[in-house]
């Protein structure tokens, strides 16, 4: 997605070879990065949410794998691997999927194959998470369409958490919808819930956001309701 102009995702393959993801725990105020060079900077990266939601933590398990398999190819290590990451946020489904499909992929080939193909199954979760996401946008923004015929005015969306780009590779899930809208030139305004304790909603969506121009306010949790009382809740 779009931050200043320029095109981001959230974790990808540095020219040095070593990967690379945006440190969500610096935004708002910073758009940082930090570099993943060893399993544990990746179960690290897990565990203190530098990477959150649940798309993205898989991917970022995976390649957690390839870099396991880069300091050793072994059944006994990439095992071992496989319970540090599924350590680090064992309630995330994506987390144990990829964590499975990596084991299951590598299993199949032998020990010196095993960088290689780890890296580019690892790649490969990363594009088919683009891809479904693009999928949700594109239903989704059908959806937004014929409510907005039907409307005539700006529809108000509400949000809860944070489940655009920074959840996933790229696009989102519940966003990618309201980021076709904006670009397809239909007005959309959103409400952010600030999504109490970790301000998911407030620090990252909002920051989305606005880094891709869609109007938006932030409010309190229990203002949702409210809103959806007098009616101000489209969708």
């Amino acid at each position: 997605m779009r931050v200043s102009g320029a095109h981001y995702r959230t974790i990808w393959i540095a020219e040095s070879g070593t990967v690379r993801a945006i440190d969500q725990s610096r935004l708002p105020f910073e758009l940082a990065t930090i570099d993943l060079e060893t399993l544990a900077d990746a179960a690290q990266a897990i565990k203190t949410m530098a990477v959150r939601g649940a798309p993205l933590i898989g991917a970022t398990a995976a390649y957690g794998m390839a870099l396991a398999a880069r300091s050793s190819p072994s059944d006994s290590h990439l095992a071992e691997a496989a319970r540090t990451l599924q350590a680090t946020r064992p309630t995330a489904i994506n987390l144990l999927w990829a964590l499975t499909r990596m084991r299951t992929v590598l299993a199949e080939v032998q020990p010196k194959e095993r960088v290689d193909v780890a890296f580019r199954e690892a790649a490969a979760i990363c594009e088919a998470d683009v891809e479904q996401c693009r999928l949700i946008g594109v239903h989704g923004l059908e959806l937004i369409r014929g409510l907005a015929k039907t409307a005539g005015r700006r529809l108000n969306i509400l949000t809860h958490c944070n489940a655009g780009w920074l959840a996933c590779v790229d696009w989102g899930t519940a966003l990618a919808p309201v980021y076709m809208a904006h670009d397809a030139g239909i007005p959309v305004h959103i409400w952010v819930d600030e999504t109490r304790p970790r301000n998911q909603g407030a620090a990252l969506t909002a920051f989305e956001l606005g880094a891709h121009g869609v109007p938006h306010t932030v409010i309190a949790d229990n203002l949702g309701g409210h809103l959806m009382q007098r009616g101000q809740v489209d969708l």
